[in-house]
């Protein structure tokens, strides 16, 4: 698979089918989906997949498989998802991690790549955050977002932030 996006520690690679069995199990933990409406089912993860394989040649982006350099071990997942929020069309910044490798940096590490990746190819990158998710909260932070207004997306909540190129 194509390595999209390369980083100190990390590679940014496009995803596949054959990805299932190292995805299926982190899109399913309650843990890690925390934020999102629910955990995945296996099937649900068999489409997650398909739609970023879409993505990829409809856009040129979407979420990509995050590894460690070291050991190539699957650490998560980030990149960015074209959406319309309050008749925005953008992409929109985002990232899942596995819970074996929280608190290493890897959520800033990866979304600083594909916010600099994004904003060499888009004017405007909005990343949503509901207001609870501490963690991304200051991930943004650290990449120096501001929160510019709050919307209702997806059913919840979220504080919108927009990066400019």
């Amino acid at each position: 698979m194509r390595v999209v996006i390369e980083t100190e520690r990390l590679l940014l690679r496009e995803m596949s089918p054959d990805d299932l069995d190292i995805i299926a199990p982190m899109l399913a933990d309650p843990d890690v989906m925390r934020f999102w409406p629910r955990p995945y089912t296996r099937e649900e993860t068999v489409r997650w997949i398909e739609r970023w394989v879409h993505d990829y040649a409809e856009y040129g982006c979407g979420y990509w498989l995050m590894l460690e350099k070291a050991g190539l071990r699957p650490a998560g997942q980030a990149g960015l998802v074209m959406l319309t929020i309050d008749g925005v069309h953008a992409p929109s910044l985002g990232y899942i991690v596995d819970k074996r490798f929280w608190n290493r940096g890897y959520a800033t590490e990866a979304a600083s790549a594909c916010l600099e990746w994004a904003l060499a190819r888009w004017p405007v990158v909005i990343t949503p955050i509901r207001p609870e998710n501490a963690p991304s909260l200051r991930v943004a932070e650290k990449l120096g977002l501001k929160e510019e207004r709050r919307t209702m997306y997806a059913g919840f909540e979220h504080a919108l932030f927009y990066a400019r190129g």
